[in-house]
C-alpha cells in the first residue's frame, strides 16, 4: 500500500466521522426539538413563582444601600 492509497483511505475515513458526528447532531436537535413541542402542549413549560423561605431572612435593598453608603461616608471622613 503506497503513502497515496493510505492518505486517499485517511482522508476518506475522516469524512465518515465527520458525517457520523454531524449526522448525530442534527439527530439532537430534532429531538430537543420534538420535546420542546411536546412539553409545550402539555403546558409543562410555565415556572409558577417561587415563595420566599423566610421574608425576614431576606434583606432589604433600602437598608443595605444606607449600609453601604454610611460606610462609604465615615471612610471619606476618616480619611
Amino acid at each position: 500500500m503506497t503513502i497515496i492509497e493510505m492518505l486517499g483511505q485517511s482522508g476518506l475515513l475522516t469524512l465518515l466521522g465527520m458525517c457520523v458526528v454531524f449526522g448525530f447532531i442534527i439527530i439532537l436537535i430534532i429531538c430537543m426539538k420534538l420535546l420542546q413541542v411536546v412539553i409545550h402542549a402539555l403546558k409543562l413549560d410555565k415556572e409558577e413563582p417561587a415563595a420566599p423561605a423566610n421574608k425576614a431572612a431576606a434583606p432589604d435593598n433600602n437598608a443595605v444601600v444606607a449600609a453601604i453608603a454610611a460606610a462609604v461616608h465615615d471612610k471619606v471622613l476618616k480619611s
